[in-house]
């Protein structure tokens, strides 16, 4: 008799698990929907928020492209020619410049950001001025000038430019304000 009641309690006690192992299948499946609703959810708000950003930049490239369009003046310096959006390729090297303003002896190289960080400065002078020296031989003996438009900027982005001789361009109301690097001694 106590085998028997051992075999009943041991039948009750597989009935239970398998009934325990079901729902927590059944609630595994259910948290499994939910984490990739969230998935979906978080996805679509990442590709949102990379829309806006890109959208941020489009208008600060638009911006300061028209405007220097309109007037096609920097840092004293009249140009003949405006390029956007340029994009060139060489032996594995490849870069695109926002925009590109040219007479017949300068260059301006201009970066455009909608919100500057000293990150963009270094990669203005370091990796894209690099590149432009090899991709446009035909510059090399202009006058090259490295300029970065923004609407925001903070101090640490004033200083690198000044320290590396890069010219400012920033939104003042409807118009660019240029802030020149200042000259320090020795230089020329």
């Amino acid at each position: 008799a106590s085998h028997l009641r051992l075999e009943a309690s041991q039948r009750k006690t597989d009935e239970e698990l398998k009934a325990s192992h079901l729902r927590l299948e059944e609630s595994q499946r259910k948290t499994d929907e939910q984490m990739k609703k969230t998935d979906e959810r978080l996805n679509k708000v990442a590709k949102l928020v990379g829309n806006i950003s890109n959208n941020q930049g489009d208008i600060a490239e638009e911006f300061f492209y028209n405007s220097l369009k309109a007037k096609p003046s920097m840092a004293g310096i009249n140009y003949d020619f405006i390029d956007k959006n340029v994009t060139r390729s060489k032996n594995n090297i490849e870069d695109e410049y926002d925009i590109l303003l040219v007479n017949g002896k300068d260059i301006a190289i201009i970066e455009t950001k909608y919100k500057a960080h000293s990150k963009d400065m270094e990669k203005l002078i370091g990796k894209k001025y690099t590149n432009f020296k090899k991709l446009y031989p035909e510059y090399k003996d202009y006058n090259h000038h490295l300029g970065l438009a923004s609407f925001n900027m903070n101090d640490d982005v004033k200083r690198v430019a000044t320290e590396n001789n890069v010219i400012l361009l920033q939104r003042k109301g409807d118009i660019i304000e240029t802030i020149m690097p200042i000259e320090k001694k020795g230089d020329k």
